[in-house]
């Protein structure tokens, strides 16, 4: 284990540019997640309407699922540009790419008005938010992870991480806010949209802090370093030099991207048409669960700063695989306070795996690859588990008309994951100086000025 020279910002600036991207990753996840609860609650009756409500569901999460596909190719143009030109720029730009995708799902007519053209354009819509937030996720933890020092790494690059709950706890809150005061055919007819249009309001306030901080000191540094040097694309030199690091964040995020869809999308759906419940049943559930994952995923992050980013996803993991089935069978009590129980449980596991990861994948890279390299293992995890994880748990209950299945497919991704980071290799206290500035295989140690101030 390296010892540590990257550039320790001043709490002040530390904490200045962790509220930039808890803000700027909690609008760009609510306006993520808004789309996947309106997949159960709405847009499989407006833009998808079947005979067979499960049919129409599952329909929606296909283009739920769509979203997921172009996030590996946001993640390598935005981790390109990100390792030229910097983090900050590529943030600004994925905050206003989102905001105005679902800006504009707001305003979209209905099948019932324009027919076939209206799942298409809110699927091309889709394709946008998830080209965006391929960008988002690295480097938002990335400028906060270069800003700060070694020693409490963890703790704040999981504040980005808190922005999914966020998030979703800001579009369910919406969402279940509107269906308590409107009555079904309101909320339907026009009450859905209010969420969506407000993601406008959000992206200016996001804009506006995000504007305010200053580049990451480890990218200036080795930008500086650099300068006259020819280089092959960062993505060139990920799959040269950095596959074994990509395929270790893909088993990372395998189980966590799984289990979090399962325990707040796919909710929604087997709440509602499984067992029958009122959609405020499994929002309200959610809204309380993700309101202690909020707070929980730091706690883990610092957590992760004294015992190792391992050993507390090995905790979630692992409790996960077990907790797959034990979910199951309080939700099928169908009473609300067990339901939360259920929920809030599995979101704190979940916490576990989620809260070292912004450190743990970043501490994996080089500075002149990280974003690319970070951005390409979260991303192509998105796409093998986060994306199908709702299709695949519907089809499952729709197959089946029991939740067996899906607690055995949530307990053996969560195993995929734990067998992942038994054997990956722990990264607490690494440099995130370093930068490959020779040949392949050799590695300079490059410090900023702050540093050597």
């Amino acid at each position: 284990m390296a010892a540590s020279a990257t550039p320790s910002a001043s709490p002040g600036s530390i904490k200045r540019v962790v509220a930039a991207s808890l803000v700027g990753t909690t609008i760009e996840w609510y306006d993520f997640f808004l789309y996947g609860t309106a997949a159960a609650l709405v847009f499989n009756k407006l833009f998808f309407p079947t005979g067979d409500p499960l049919t129409g569901t599952l329909i929606a999460f296909i283009t739920y699922a769509i979203g997921f596909l172009a996030r590996p190719l946001g993640g390598v143009v935005f981790g390109h540009f990100g390792d030229r030109a910097g983090r900050k720029k590529l943030l600004v730009l994925s905050l206003l790419m989102m905001g105005g995708a679902t800006f504009a799902m707001g305003l979209l007519p209905t099948y019932a008005s324009i027919g076939v053209g209206a799942p298409v354009l809110l699927t091309a819509l889709r394709l946008v938010q998830g080209f965006a937030l391929g960008g988002e996720w690295g480097g938002a933890v990335l400028i906060v992870s270069e800003h700060g020092g070694a020693e409490h790494r963890g703790f704040w690059a999981s504040w980005p991480q808190s922005g999914a709950p966020g998030g979703n706890l800001l579009a369910t809150g919406v969402l279940a806010l509107l269906a308590g005061v409107q009555s079904d055919a309101a909320f339907l007819a026009w009450g859905w949209r209010i969420p969506f249009l407000l993601s406008g309001v959000l992206v200016i306030v996001g804009l506006w802090i995000r504007l305010s901080v200053s580049e990451s000191p480890v990218f200036l540094a080795a930008q500086a370093a650099r300068q006259g040097r020819r280089e092959k694309a960062p993505v060139v030199e990920v799959f040269r030099n950095s596959r074994r690091q990509v395929l270790t964040a893909i088993g990372t995020r395998f189980g966590e991207n799984i289990s979090y869809y399962v325990l707040t999308s796919f909710l929604l759906v087997y709440v509602t048409s499984h067992l029958g419940l009122p959609k405020s049943t499994a929002l309200n559930a959610v809204l309380i669960g993700s309101a202690v994952h909020f707070a929980a995923i730091p706690a883990w992050g610092a957590l992760s700063d004294r015992i190792g980013r391992r050993p507390v996803t090995l905790i979630g993991s692992a409790g996960m695989a077990l907790w797959a089935f034990g979910f199951f069978a309080l939700v099928d009590t169908e009473s609300f306070a067990v339901i939360t129980v259920a929920v809030t449980a599995g979101l704190l596991l979940h916490g576990a795996m989620y809260g070292p990861q912004a450190a743990f994948i970043s501490e994996m890279f080089d500075t002149d690859v990280r974003y690319s390299g970070a951005s390409m293992g979260s991303q192509l995890a998105s796409i093998v588990a986060g994306a199908l994880a709702p299709v695949i748990a519907v089809e499952l209950l729709k197959d089946y008309g029991s939740s067996v299945p899906v607690s055995l497919y949530l307990c053996a991704a969560a195993v995929v994951t734990t067998l992942t980071v038994a054997f990956a290799q722990e990264t607490r206290g690494r440099d995130l100086t370093r930068a490959r500035t020779g040949p392949p295989g050799g590695v300079t140690q490059i410090r900023s000025k702050q540093a050597m101030g």
